[in-house]
């Protein structure tokens, strides 16, 4: 289903193992014929939402002069939003999150995103410290009236290349085709 992807990966740890992930993903994607935008947040400057309303009086364009444009011009355009992060304290990463909260500019635009996808990374062994975010994920699938194409949790992650080999990353590669 989905033509136009962006891909939001919110690890600061660069070709780490959330990076590993979103990539075997938007090889899938890429290999079905898919466009899609990766923005790695965490190498971007973007600033919390301030809650002020400025976005709503200006159609969409905040107050704040950073690097969240460039990810809103994408949403705007996407078919499909798929969030990427490991799990820092039971939820996404901070930087995720202030990406996340700053689409809140463009929430009466009615953006085409009509499906979304959620790729963690945890270093515990199961999926129970991923239950926050997966909640929130869940709520804003819910809120914004998309389908959840899936969500893959790769627990048991310490080190940097240890997601090496691991089935989720086929598993990611399969969610990228199928979008």
């Amino acid at each position: 289903m989905g033509k136009n992807i962006v891909v939001l990966s919110g690890s600061p740890r660069k070709d780490g193992n959330t990076d590993k992930l979103a990539a075997a993903f938007i090889e899938g994607a890429e290999a079905a014929g898919k466009s899609v935008t990766l923005f790695r947040v965490a190498d971007m400057k973007i600033g919390g939402c301030l809650g002020c309303g400025h976005c709503f009086e200006e159609k969409g364009v905040c107050v704040q002069k950073d690097d969240m444009p460039q990810i809103l011009d994408a949403y705007r355009k996407a078919d499909t939003l798929v969030l990427a992060s490991p799990i820092y304290f039971f939820s996404v990463s901070a930087q995720l999150k202030l990406a996340i909260d700053r689409t809140y500019a463009v929430i009466f635009d009615k953006p085409p995103i009509k499906q979304a996808a959620l790729l963690m990374t945890c270093g515990d062994g199961g999926t129970k410290a991923a239950e926050g975010a997966v909640a929130m994920y869940n709520n804003m699938c819910f809120f914004s009236k998309w389908d959840d194409a899936g969500v893959i949790i790769v627990g048991g992650l310490h080190g940097k290349d240890e997601i090496a080999g691991r089935d989720e990353l086929a598993q990611a590669r399969k969610l990228g085709q199928e979008i």
